[in-house]
């Protein structure tokens, strides 16, 4: 079965946009007033929903301003710039064996008149976006996704289908910026603590070669305070350490149900393609209810 995240936004538009015209075939089909008065309901209610959707998603990217990658602030933010590979990674696509920062596949056998799902799948990856003043890492786990590269084979009565985000192209990203270590890394040290200690537990050998003074086989009140003294210090260490290094910036996905969304298209582009998904949709929810008006007025 495929993901929710695999292009489950612009499949919507267009389930919608198949529905109605089922909804309206049926409305034909039953010939009756209250039949279309059913049938223009069904189609006001589900283009109500796609308009308020793709509103939403217009809005959340015009109005959120375009971060540079340097001075990016910690949160929910978009970035853009071009896709990078991280040094020393390599990815390539399952189907083709191309290069690429992200793919998706579907594979599917027909069967008589029907194509049927054979294998599918998605990266995933990190990958980078540059934007000039610095590089971001994109962890696209969660996110959805939408390419305008898209490559269909056949071979057989297999179709293989894939879709990529290929190296030095566009990128758009909106999610949540997080810094994982450096500087402003935040640490837990009471859990961090407790989790050093719970792994001394677990080796007992170790354990007891350390921290049993008395070597009676046992570890006393005092000789586990005294490890407790020596894991706190190793914990501040570690900490330390990690402070020291450079952190990492990373955009994943959100809480609280926000847009998650990589492209490779302009934050401009974007605004223009939900602009008018939300027009045709708002255009199908007029038409549905002076359709419903012309049969209330004319009962």
């Amino acid at each position: 079965m495929r993901t929710r995240e695999e292009w489950r936004h612009d499949y919507a538009n267009l389930a919608l946009g198949g529905g109605n015209l089922v909804i309206l075939l049926l409305g034909f089909h039953l010939a009756s007033r209250v039949g279309w008065q059913f049938a223009l309901a069904l189609i006001g209610a589900t283009s109500f929903l796609a308009w308020l959707a793709n509103l939403r998603r217009h809005r959340t990217i015009a109005d959120i301003p375009t971060a540079r990658i340097a001075s990016a602030p910690q949160g929910y933010i978009e970035i853009g710039g071009r896709g990078r590979q991280p040094p020393g990674e390599t990815l390539f696509s399952p189907v083709n064996q191309l290069p690429c920062l992200w793919y998706r596949y579907l594979v599917e056998r027909k069967q008589y008149d029907r194509w049927e799902h054979v294998e599918s799948g998605v990266s995933a990856d990190t990958f980078g976006v540059d934007d000039g003043s610095g590089m971001m890492l994109v962890d696209p786990e969660g996110a959805e996704i939408i390419t305008s590269h898209k490559q269909v084979s056949h071979l057989g009565e297999y179709r293989k289908t894939e879709w990529t985000l290929i190296e030095g192209e566009t990128i758009y990203v909106i999610g949540e910026h997080v810094t994982l270590g450096g500087p402003n890394a935040v640490l837990d040290k009471r859990a961090d603590l407790a989790d050093l200690l719970a792994e001394w537990k677990r080796d007992k050998a170790t354990l007891l070669t350390r921290f049993d003074a008395n070597r009676d086989g046992e570890i006393s009140l005092d000789e586990w305070e005294y490890a407790r003294t020596e894991a706190a210090k190793q914990v501040e260490r570690d900490h330390l350490e990690i402070r020291l290094k450079d952190g990492v910036h990373l955009m994943r996905k959100p809480g609280q149900g926000r847009l998650f969304l990589v492209a490779n298209k302009n934050a401009a582009a974007l605004e223009r393609r939900y602009l008018l998904w939300s027009w045709t949709h708002l255009a199908l929810l007029l038409c549905a209810a002076a359709g419903l008006a012309y049969l209330g007025g004319s009962a």
